[in-house]
């Protein structure tokens, strides 16, 4: 960690968490971000969809909702950022206090509602980015729109031609009825709107990935499974945050309604990572998204299934120097067992996850 990130994190974490958020965005865009010093390993690289990725280690939606530091992030080290959620229309969200820090249990609890500043904003920014890096853009509904399937179509035509691939997310719990779109007969006909916009821009068709919540029932499961073997999605990504509050979390917040991300997600998004490799037979590139805190985390969801993953609420306590660390030691977890690659490793360990996860990889 660099000796400012050293001084600033005990600082932010005095701070409300939004408010700290909120400042570190702000920092991030006045060009306060550390840069990796050093290229990644090679045998972190990866290519999905004919993209390129120097690293499978990616930043997940929420932090960076308006794209205002997509490069930023890039510059620490991340192999791909994801921006938004963003919806068609501004959006304040929910009222605050809305977002938590659990720092016992390392996790966090939000309940934001999709706040964010809208397409055209958005859209405005991008179009002024240089392209570099791999940037996803995560797309959500307003929250009193009555056609899901127009708002979602609507970020398509306006992200689509400045994003390297798009998210559906319908797995947020903060948006009232956002999630009944993962029901089987909601997500098919959602997936084939949101497939043909894509199909329909002029230069640039950008992969469209499902983003899943962690709590769905086993068959909703294999409703999800069925219905994407049989689209033209390009991918999952699991999975969102919970709803759940398991029994062993001890800080005082924790009973706050919202989705709770962080470390007690490992697990229950890692088990459905695996099962959802299982029932797609391993034919749809899946990005692993939940409580990765370190490289054996991020490697245990690759074992899992994961062509990719993703961390957020880990860096609240670890700060930037948890990406190169993270990278070093999921470089050292795939020679040691004889991989030459991260595609060599995708579920590789599959079979062991349901009967007890092995956040060392071994």
């Amino acid at each position: 960690m660099s000796a400012l990130a050293s001084l600033v994190l005990p600082l932010l974490r005095r701070l409300p968490p939004e408010r700290a958020h909120e400042l570190t965005i702000r920092g991030l865009a006045a060009g306060a971000a550390p840069r990796r010093t050093e290229p990644d390993d090679p045998i972190l690289a990866a290519t999905l969809w004919d993209l390129t990725f120097p690293n499978p280690v990616g930043l997940a939606a929420g932090f960076d909702k308006n794209a205002e530091v997509p490069d930023a992030m890039l510059r620490w080290g991340f192999g791909l950022v994801e921006i938004g959620t963003v919806t068609p229309r501004p959006q304040i969200g929910n009222p605050k206090p809305r977002l938590f820090r659990l720092t016992q249990d390392q996790a966090v609890i939000n309940r934001m509602g999709f706040n964010n500043q809208g397409l055209d904003a958005v859209a405005a920014r991008l179009a002024r980015r240089q392209r570099r890096g791999v940037l996803g853009a995560n797309l959500g509904k307003n929250r009193d729109s009555a056609d899901a399937a127009a708002d979602y179509c609507k970020g398509v035509a306006a992200l689509g031609p400045h994003a390297d691939y798009l998210v559906i997310n319908v797995s947020s719990p903060n948006t009232p009825g956002l999630r009944d779109l993962q029901r089987r007969s909601e997500a098919a006909v959602l997936i084939g709107a949101v497939t043909a916009a894509r199909d329909q821009l002029a230069d640039h068709r950008p992969p469209v990935l499902l983003k899943i919540a962690p709590d769905l029932t086993r068959q909703e499961q294999e409703d999800i499974a069925e219905v994407a073997l049989n689209s033209a999605i390009d991918g999952l990504i699991i999975a969102n945050t919970t709803i759940a509050r398991p029994a062993e979390l001890r800080s005082p917040d924790a009973p706050e309604p919202g989705g709770l991300s962080g470390a007690p997600l490992f697990q229950p998004s890692t088990r459905l990572l695996a099962e959802m490799y299982r029932l797609t037979r391993g034919a749809l590139p899946l990005i692993g998204v939940g409580g990765i805190a370190s490289g054996a985390d991020a490697y245990a969801k690759i074992r899992a299934g994961a062509s990719l993953v993703q961390l957020y609420s880990a860096l609240t306590y670890q700060g930037p120097a948890l990406v190169g660390r993270i990278k070093r030691e999921l470089a050292e977890f795939l020679r040691r067992d004889g991989f030459g690659s991260v595609a060599e490793a995708v579920g590789s360990g599959n079979r062991l996850v349901p009967s007890g996860l092995d956040r060392q990889g071994a």
